[in-house]
């Protein structure tokens, strides 16, 4: 680990903890909007046609900023240092919050999402940052703890945002996230100690210039999280639609069964992280296998079961599966890349995450509209099948973990 040196001991703990508190707030006062776009777009328009556009591309904006532009900003941050990058995407989320607290044209609001996405793109770099204080051996835990942080911050940050549309009106909520995240980039900036990038070796450098990362496991490792994410993703349009017309139950279940598979997932995420820790990377391959499996056996009971109950409890133990797949890929793919490469990797990944999660969004819209909401978890249970296929062809294949 190239700056062990620099910090050690418990202040890594501490400056963990500091990350995940930054993570938490920041992604928290951008969800404090979240659910609640399309309520103040409906009132910004009386077309039906472009306010259904504008819903979508509210969300999907900041999507492909952070797709286009993540590689580009981890490249940088691989140059001059991540905190700076950490800093830059703070003062982005604030500066961009605040213009749209005062937006009034939907075509100006969805100018601003998109370049939050483009100019902020914050988890890529706390990443890094964290992968440049952190033992290789605990990565996964870190990835972990930083998605753990967001989560929780979406779960938060929804609930806060809708406190306060109750007795306030929109543009308070989106003033206040500029002020919570210009909190966080002046802490940030104040309270982390400066790492310096890694300093390329010859060889690192002939390496970087013919981009043999690309002909590594690695791509490999991408593809299977993209695959697992677009998974996910597949039911999230038709999921209240599906479950209120399978089930008929109140839109108090529906909720029930949303938050039960994100606490799943955080409540077991840094567990899995622990079981990976110290297992080799064709170990975790294997392990990971047996999860996807999992998910087919239960995404295929979510799609076949009449019974709400089962729903329920498959539903959490599906968020209780998924701890263990993109915090421990991710640190694979960190363990097997170059230190001096993190920035521009971890970016890569980013911009798959975020293509993965708009594919993955887009294919459930369509495939319900055109075979109906009934087959939605069938085709969940179908996308980890495919999944399945490059990670038997890894197995086969040794993983070279980076400095060994």
């Amino acid at each position: 680990m190239p700056n062990a040196g620099v910090i050690q001991g418990s202040s890594v703990r501490v400056l963990i903890y500091l990350l995940f508190a930054i993570q938490l707030v920041s992604m928290g006062a951008m969800e404090m909007s979240g659910p609640f776009w399309p309520v103040h777009l409906r009132g910004l328009t009386d077309s039906a046609s472009f306010f259904s556009f504008a819903s979508i591309a509210v969300y999907v904006g900041p999507m492909l900023g952070i797709m286009l532009t993540s590689a580009f900003w981890g490249r940088i941050g691989d140059r001059y240092g991540h905190k700076l990058m950490m800093i830059r995407a703070l003062a982005g989320l604030s500066l961009t919050q605040l213009g749209l607290a005062f937006a009034s044209d939907i075509w100006v609001i969805l100018v601003l999402r998109f370049l939050q996405g483009a100019f902020a793109g914050y988890i890529a770099p706390a990443q890094a940052y964290g992968v440049s204080i952190e033992a290789p051996t605990r990565r996964a835990r870190l990835f972990a703890i930083l998605q753990i942080s967001t989560n929780v911050g979406s779960l938060l940050g929804a609930v806060v945002g809708g406190l306060i549309l109750d007795y306030a009106t929109f543009f308070w909520i989106n003033l206040i996230a500029s002020i919570l995240c210009a909190l966080c980039t002046v802490i940030a900036a104040v309270t982390l100690p400066d790492v310096p990038p890694v300093k390329k070796t010859a060889a690192t450098t002939r390496q970087s210039h013919g981009l043999t990362w690309r002909r590594s496991p690695v791509v490999s490792l991408l593809g299977v999280m993209g695959i697992l994410l677009l998974a996910r993703m597949l039911p999230q349009t038709s999921f209240s639609l599906y479950v209120s017309s399978t089930f008929e139950v109140r839109n108090s279940v529906v909720g029930l069964c949303y938050g039960l598979f994100a606490l799943g997932f955080i409540l077991c995420a840094t567990a899995w992280s622990r079981y990976f820790e110290h297992r080799t990377a064709q170990d975790s391959l294997l392990r990971i296998r047996y999860v996807v499996i999992g998910c087919i056996a239960l995404t295929a009971l979510i799609g076949v079961t009449r019974n709400a109950s089962v729903f329920v409890m498959a539903y959490f133990a599906w968020g209780v599966l998924l701890g263990a797949t993109t915090p421990v890929l991710m640190a694979l793919i960190s363990k097997t890349t170059d230190s001096s490469q993190q920035g521009y990797v971890l970016g890569i990944a980013q911009s798959i995450s975020q293509f993965a999660s708009i594919a993955g969004i887009c294919a459930g819209g369509l495939l319900s509209q055109i075979y109906g909401l009934q087959y939605t978890y069938l085709f969940v249970c179908a996308a980890y099948l495919i999944a399945l296929l490059p990670i038997v062809a890894l197995r086969a294949r040794p993983l070279r973990i980076a400095g060994e």
